[in-house]
């Protein structure tokens, strides 16, 4: 007897293959923005992370006395390739002027902050998706303190270098991201009052290199390190508001 058993047939026909492909690219639309909200959101923590450990590096760099470039006994803030010990720190010259370390001896070991951070290329750190800029003060002008990048390879080999009193006094950083939207949508600013702060809204979209904060973009005053932080909705010198990190 002939069984009316029908064999299932092999392979998909093309409607069946169209319907799944189609359900595919719902579940990937789906999905796509939440990793998506994910990596930024993780790339913002860890931008954050970032600046509480240079922070604390600052902290630890003047509590031990490690750069004192006119030698009157106050320590000074380091920049990011001083701090990692990659680049030799500033020392004091002959008259009680900054001059730059030497290689192989003016080095900071043990170094005050991870390795990583020493990686500098073209006066910043790329890390996690987002930028890292440390600023240290020039010397007063006019009533305003100014602020002096590190060499493109990191530290200061030469003048103009950091203003010596000012530096014990003022410091400042900044993270953004090097894709705004993808690995990042705020930029981060700490100093030396230690509180990090994100930029609110998109007045100053920085982005990459192409795109950077000046130095003063977070503080009240145009070109002034000395002024205080933009904070609890005061417009800063970028047009924008940034808001305390908690």
């Amino acid at each position: 007897m002939r069984s009316n058993l029908r064999t299932a047939r092999a392979g998909f026909t093309i409607i069946e293959i169209l319907v799944v492909t189609a359900i595919i690219a719902i579940i990937a639309a789906m999905a796509i923005p939440k990793l998506q909200s994910a990596r930024v959101a993780a790339d913002e923590s860890a931008a954050i992370g970032t600046l509480r450990s240079i922070y604390a590096a600052q902290i630890q760099i003047q509590a031990s006395r490690l750069i004192d470039t006119n030698g009157d006994g106050m320590p000074e803030y380091g920049y990011l390739g001083e701090m990692t010990g990659g680049i030799p720190a500033r020392v004091t010259g002959a008259g009680n002027v900054p001059v730059a370390g030497a290689v192989g001896v003016d080095e900071l070991d043990p170094s005050v902050l991870v390795s990583g951070l020493g990686a500098v290329q073209q006066s910043v750190v790329t890390r996690s998706g987002y930028i890292f800029q440390v600023f240290l003060p020039s010397a007063t002008v006019a009533g305003a303190v100014g602020a002096i990048a590190e060499d493109v390879t990191g530290g200061k080999a030469a003048a103009p270098f950091p203003d010596p009193i000012n530096g014990s006094l003022y410091w400042c950083a900044y993270a953004w991201p090097t894709q705004r939207g993808k690995t990042g949508v705020h930029a981060f600013f700490v100093n030396q009052d230690g509180q990090v702060m994100k930029t609110r809204g998109t007045v100053a979209a920085y982005e990459a290199l192409t795109a950077p904060p000046a130095f003063d973009a977070a503080y009240t005053a145009p070109g002034d390190l000395s002024s205080p932080a933009a904070s609890n909705g005061v417009v800063a010198v970028d047009g924008n508001q940034w808001d305390l990190v908690p």
